[in-house]
């Protein structure tokens, strides 16, 4: 997010590391977990929702189909922007929150709950759900491929239950999942972030996802879509990986054996929907 929203013609950071130095020199290691409750209190529904709609679409689209894991995923991606933006919305101005700053001088929200009422009581529920048509366009196509993917993964790389390695596997195709995703969609995510961090300090700078691509495109040139990039996928991998591998595992061990031959045979282990 920092990366991301930084003035061009005064960047305080020369890319990740020197990001991520900064933030410990001036802010202390506690400065790299700013807003940390948002996705604590998020994460959990967002998780919860997406992999129950993509199974619960997958079972009814019928057929267990490349085409089908994508409109599923999407499906899912879909549904979840409702808790997503939001939260991404106090996650990212908690972030900017005295940037720099050691001991801030001046603090607008104590914790991303009070950061959420008070833009309510500014901006009402037009204020809170800033950035949502972006959050829309980005997470329906990469939640898509983001099980497209998996599912792929698992396939070619014969995840089997009695496999040694299949936790290896199940970390590796998950990681993967959550690269592409990112990749797939991310020159949207940059501007999602800058379209909810505007108004900060109280400058508006831009009336709209068009105007904030050509005002951006026209300062920066085509690398402002891919700022902040290095660090979201550095982060991707691990947490996705975790992410897929700890849901599968779960529910393989979850299920019963008679549960599981109800459904359809076959030693690849697919995502969830499909145990």
């Amino acid at each position: 997010v920092r990366l991301q929203v930084q003035n061009v013609e005064k960047p305080l950071y020369r890319g990740t590391f020197h990001c991520f130095q900064s933030i410990i020199k001036q802010e202390s290691a506690f400065g790299l977990y700013k807003g940390i409750g948002s996705p604590m209190m998020g994460l959990t529904f967002i998780n919860a929702l997406v992999f129950g709609v993509q199974g619960n679409t997958l079972r009814a689209l019928g057929k267990d189909t490349p085409l089908n894991q994508f409109l599923a995923g999407s499906a899912a991606g879909a549904i979840q922007c409702i808790i997503c933006c939001p939260m991404e919305l106090a996650k990212t101005r908690m972030q900017l929150q005295g940037t720099g700053e050691y001991k801030l001088k001046m603090k607008n929200y104590k914790n991303s709950l009070d950061c959420l009422i008070k833009i309510y009581r500014k901006e009402g529920l037009r204020g809170i759900n800033r950035g949502m048509v972006s959050t829309f366009i980005r997470e329906t196509p990469s939640f898509g491929f983001y099980f497209l993917t998996y599912d792929c993964m698992t396939r070619y790389l014969g995840c089997e239950a009695e496999d040694s390695y299949v936790i290896p596997k199940l970390l590796f195709s998950g990681g993967m999942s959550g690269i592409v995703s990112w990749l797939s969609t991310y020159p949207v995510d940059v501007i999602k972030s800058r379209l909810q961090a505007d108004g900060v300090g109280g400058i508006t700078q831009y009336n709209g996802i068009l105007d904030c691509v050509r005002k951006s495109y026209h300062e920066e040139g085509w690398r402002v879509f891919t700022r902040g990039l290095t660090s979201t996928l550095l982060r991707a991998f691990p947490v996705n990986a975790a992410t897929f591998a700890t849901v599968t595992v779960f529910l393989m061990y979850m299920r019963s054996d008679d549960n599981l031959r109800e459904c359809e045979p076959g030693p690849v282990i697919q995502q969830p929907s499909s145990l």
